[in-house]
């Protein structure tokens, strides 16, 4: 399948375009936003259209060069959206909490894993009718825990190839150890988040339910894509890993910002207000 379409119309319908009121916002921001409306500022939804794209053609990239992607997102209303799209594409999710070390301190995090399989292992054996019911309550509770915070990751031997990441102030961690690392990160930020370090930058609402919903659904879409296209051998054989790819096709991996610069700023809001003035400020008006 092709990476999904999608337009300007689209991401206003999801409601891309709102972010923070004014007085919640990051400076550092400021090339992404549109304006102020209503006491709401709005992101400029034509430089989210080109960043969404771009970071959609790198997952694809990613998955199709056998690259392995971790999505995380452990906010409430994006925590069904990611454990869907993960399974989906056959990717890997956080979707509960991050664990300090998920990544820096893969060996312990391999050893709560392994407790997991264990107890999973222990339950479903003959083992478990000799204990007493409350025995099999407390693995069966340490289970459910376990499996709330590492299921999604109980499969992955390694560090991932790139990391998507909902809310990078919620989980700012997450972020320090993919660029501690060298793992590129993919993030949506919203008015009041940091661009900084960030590979693919994507302005956008990351809290309303139906854009979490977009985005994942674009994203599945977008690994799933890489998946068929790594049954063509040639597009394997290149020779180049995933994360010199990213460094090449980035250009900006973990640099202190992805912003234009000079004119190009002033030249990229007038595009903005030229081109999609009328409809975001139609729909920031219902605010």
């Amino acid at each position: 399948m092709p990476i999904p379409s999608f337009d300007l119309q689209v991401l206003l319908k999801a409601g891309v375009h709102f972010g923070h009121p004014k007085h919640r916002w990051n400076p550092k921001m400021e090339t992404f936003l549109f304006g102020v409306r209503g006491g709401m500022r709005i992101i400029d939804l034509s430089q989210t259209v080109l960043l969404l794209r771009k970071a959609l053609e790198f997952v694809s990239d990613v998955t199709a060069r056998r690259g392995r992607l971790l999505i995380v997102g452990t906010k409430r209303q994006a925590q069904a959206p990611v454990a869907e799209a993960a399974t989906r594409s056959a990717q890997y999710y956080v979707n509960n909490r991050w664990l300090g070390g998920m990544l820096t301190n893969w060996n312990t995090i391999s050893v709560s894993i392994n407790r997991l399989c264990e107890v999973e292992k222990t339950l479903a054996s003959e083992e478990a009718k000799s204990l007493t019911k409350k025995e099999r309550l407390l693995l069966d509770l340490k289970r459910r825990k376990l499996d709330r915070d590492l299921g999604g990751i109980r499969e992955m031997a390694a560090v991932p190839d790139l990391i998507f990441v909902i809310d990078t102030n919620r989980e700012a961690i997450a972020v320090k150890e993919a660029r501690c690392l060298g793992v590129p990160v993919a993030a949506i930020l919203d008015s009041n988040s940091d661009p900084d370090g960030i590979a693919y930058p994507i302005p956008g609402n990351d809290d309303s339910s139906r854009a979490i919903k977009l985005y994942m659904d674009l994203l599945a879409g977008a690994a799933l894509d890489g998946l068929e296209k790594a049954d063509d051998t040639g597009f394997m054989n290149k020779g180049v890993s995933v994360r010199d790819f990213a460094k090449s096709d980035g250009g900006a991996i973990h640099e202190t910002s992805s912003k234009p610069e000079g004119d190009s700023k002033q030249e990229s809001k007038a595009e903005a207000k030229e081109d999609v003035g009328a409809s975001v400020g139609n729909a920031a008006d219902e605010v």
